[in-house]
Protein backbone atom coordinates (compact mmCIF):
# COMPACT_ATOMS: atom_id res chain seq x y z
CA UNK A 1 0.00 0.00 0.00
CA UNK A 2 1.37 3.44 -0.97
CA UNK A 3 1.91 5.79 2.02
CA UNK A 4 0.78 9.68 2.03
CA UNK A 5 3.69 12.09 2.42
CA UNK A 6 3.80 13.13 6.14
CA UNK A 7 3.40 16.87 5.24
CA UNK A 8 -0.17 15.77 3.70
CA UNK A 9 -1.27 13.14 6.51
CA UNK A 10 -0.35 15.64 9.00
CA UNK A 11 -2.05 18.44 7.57
CA UNK A 12 -5.54 15.61 6.92
CA UNK A 13 -5.30 14.95 10.62
CA UNK A 14 -4.44 18.42 12.48
CA UNK A 15 -7.25 19.69 10.09
CA UNK A 16 -9.59 16.88 11.16
CA UNK A 17 -8.88 17.38 15.06
CA UNK A 18 -9.35 21.17 14.80
CA UNK A 19 -12.65 20.85 13.52
CA UNK A 20 -14.11 18.05 15.73
CA UNK A 21 -12.65 20.24 18.44
CA UNK A 22 -15.58 22.27 17.53
CA UNK A 23 -17.86 20.81 15.34
CA UNK A 24 -20.83 23.71 15.78
CA UNK A 25 -18.72 25.87 13.98
CA UNK A 26 -17.56 23.63 10.90
CA UNK A 27 -19.81 22.29 8.20
CA UNK A 28 -20.33 18.42 8.87
CA UNK A 29 -19.41 17.88 5.01
CA UNK A 30 -15.69 18.74 5.51
CA UNK A 31 -15.52 16.72 8.75
CA UNK A 32 -16.70 14.03 6.71
CA UNK A 33 -14.89 14.58 3.53
CA UNK A 34 -12.10 14.76 6.05
CA UNK A 35 -12.61 11.39 7.69
CA UNK A 36 -13.10 9.67 4.83
CA UNK A 37 -9.98 10.89 3.13
CA UNK A 38 -8.44 10.07 6.03
CA UNK A 39 -9.60 6.85 6.13
CA UNK A 40 -8.43 6.14 2.41
CA UNK A 41 -4.97 7.37 3.21
CA UNK A 42 -4.68 5.06 5.84
CA UNK A 43 -6.04 1.83 4.48
CA UNK A 44 -9.10 1.80 7.33
CA UNK A 45 -12.75 1.90 7.36
CA UNK A 46 -12.72 3.88 10.54
CA UNK A 47 -11.57 7.15 11.53
CA UNK A 48 -10.81 6.48 14.87
CA UNK A 49 -8.31 4.06 13.55
CA UNK A 50 -7.16 6.09 10.45
CA UNK A 51 -6.23 9.00 13.00
CA UNK A 52 -4.34 6.24 15.04
CA UNK A 53 -2.65 5.31 11.99
CA UNK A 54 -1.97 7.99 10.57
CA UNK A 55 -0.16 9.11 14.30
CA UNK A 56 2.01 6.10 14.00
CA UNK A 57 3.45 6.89 11.03
CA UNK A 58 4.12 10.46 11.57
CA UNK A 59 8.09 10.38 13.45
CA UNK A 60 7.38 10.25 16.99
CA UNK A 61 9.27 14.09 17.31
CA UNK A 62 6.43 15.60 15.91
CA UNK A 63 8.45 16.59 12.68
CA UNK A 64 7.84 15.19 8.97
CA UNK A 65 10.63 12.92 7.72
CA UNK A 66 10.67 14.92 4.25
CA UNK A 67 11.94 18.49 7.06
CA UNK A 68 13.94 16.36 8.89
CA UNK A 69 16.26 15.76 5.80
CA UNK A 70 19.29 17.75 5.33
CA UNK A 71 18.92 19.77 1.78
CA UNK A 72 20.97 18.51 -1.21
CA UNK A 73 24.15 20.25 -2.00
Amino acid sequence: MLKPHPTVLRRLVEEYETLTAAPATAPESRIADLAYTLCVSTGTRDVGMALATARAWLTPDGRDTAAAAPAAV
